[in-house]
């Protein structure tokens, strides 16, 4: 059953004809009684009428602002030119900086958006973790493994769809779940400026809801794309071996 919030509720009228009088009754004393209220307040004065059209409109919390790292730029750098994407969008995940960063399959970048990870550091997934339940996986199994991923949409339990980044070790891309952002406070983690509390998953790629909506779905769900998922205690050469040829390559050319 969908909740519904409280004031989308009608109000509850009596039944009877008696009591339908006296409710009747009831109502227009009361718009009575607000229309004189309102008659009978002094008028606002030009200074506080003024302070009042300067006062900002209550806004959700902004995502924070977001910087790609050396890293990062270096990584989308050599799929641009290498053509690493083979012309399908991509995404360059950071796990040091909690941050995804979204390109066409031009390389136009598109979106730079805060993430949460896996709880545990480390760049490979335990054997096996694919095939557990959620209570049968220990703390230092909820990683998120790093790597090149061809990413495509699937279901995933419950029948909701994911973007599947590693089928085979259950890691997806997906919006907070409901239950988990209000016990685990992950929202609040997301819109934080620190990305040390943003380790909290089991492992998978929590996005912002509106740009997993907006942007990121639209642009994967016909043929997929390429996740990059950047090292936290690997060196980046060793993930991504091809940089270092891209950057002899860069070096060459500048010569």
């Amino acid at each position: 059953m969908t909740r519904v919030a409280v004031d989308e509720y009608p109000a509850a009228v009596p039944k009877g004809a008696a009591a339908s009088g006296l409710w009747r009754l009831g109502m227009i004393l009361q718009i009575l009684t607000g229309l004189a209220l309102i008659a009978a307040a002094p008028p606002a004065s030009p200074k506080a009428a003024k302070a009042k059209a300067r006062r900002p409109a209550a806004t959700a919390s902004p995502l924070p602002v977001l910087q790609p790292s050396p890293d990062a730029l270096r990584v989308a750098d050599w799929i641009a030119t290498s053509r690493d994407n083979h012309a399908l969008p991509y995404a360059v995940i950071d796990k040091r900086d909690a941050s995804l960063i979204l390109f066409d399959a031009k390389g136009k970048m598109l979106a730079h958006v805060p993430v949460l990870l896996g709880i545990a550091p480390g760049d490979d997934a335990t054997p096996g973790v694919g095939s557990k339940k959620l209570g049968e996986i220990g703390p230092a199994e909820k990683t998120t493994p790093a790597g090149r991923f061809l990413a495509k949409f699937g279901y995933a339990f419950g029948r909701q769809r994911v973007l599947w980044v590693d089928y085979t070790n259950s890691v997806a891309i997906h919006p907070i779940p409901g239950d988990a952002a209000r016990a685990e406070k992950r929202r609040a983690r997301m819109l934080s400026p620190e990305p040390d509390d943003n380790r909290i998953t089991f492992g998978c790629i929590n996005v912002p809801n509106a740009f997993y909506t907006t942007d990121l779905r639209p642009l994967f769900q016909k043929k997929g794309g390429y996740v990059y998922v950047l090292p936290d205690t690997k060196a980046i050469e060793e993930v991504f071996p091809r940089l270092r040829v891209h950057a002899l390559t860069a070096g060459r050319d500048a010569a």
